[in-house]
């Protein structure tokens, strides 16, 4: 089904919507997981990602790439947001407030999520270095597997622009990142 005509009907049938849920929540939850490491913060973005993909819906193009390609483009927007809402709280206040309360059971399965992407949160931190475009790249080709013309649609670039910076952030990384962890970037 291509999310365009589901995006309708996501907004209008509960049974749409769940089904679209329960493709996607374990691929945004590992997607957000690999990029907070607070349980809270996590489950509460990538509810925020899903209620973003509810209301854009209708932005999405089957021709550009697949559902998940979408969504984790939502899911990067809404990571934005929440990484620039954070800063002007944290500068404004000098702490973070407003936690909900989760249940235990929650709070388990999310620390269990957020400890088995603790390697690629590592990886991340060695990737922090690249320039931006070619970080974004590799981050969706290399550990979220969406394909580079999936990736550009993503990001909005051409697939060749794509290419050339998979290609030149992969070089880059050969020399800095142990060999074991670039097999996985490769």
């Amino acid at each position: 089904m291509r999310l365009r005509q589901a995006g309708l009907a996501i907004a209008e049938d509960p049974a749409a919507l769940e089904a679209f849920y329960r493709r996607h929540i374990d691929a945004v939850t590992r997607f957000v997981a690999r990029r907070v490491d607070d349980p809270h913060l996590a489950a509460d973005l990538t509810a925020e990602v899903f209620l973003a993909a509810l209301d854009s819906a209708h932005t999405y193009r089957a021709a550009a790439g697949s559902e998940i390609g979408w969504l984790y483009g939502v899911a990067r927007n809404t990571l934005s947001a929440e990484r620039r809402r954070a800063y002007r709280e944290a500068r404004a206040t000098g702490r973070i407030v407003g936690r909900r309360l989760m249940d235990p059971d929650d709070v388990s399965r999310m620390v269990d999520r957020i400890d088995a992407e603790a390697p690629a949160r590592r990886a991340f931190a060695a990737l922090a270095e690249l320039p931006e475009g070619e970080r974004a790249v590799l981050e969706l080709v290399a550990i979220d597997q969406l394909t580079v013309p999936e990736a550009a649609a993503v990001l909005g670039i051409r697939q060749g622009t794509a290419r050339v910076r998979l290609h030149r952030a992969r070089r880059t990384l050969r020399h800095v990142i142990p060999p074991v962890v670039m097999e996985g970037l490769a």
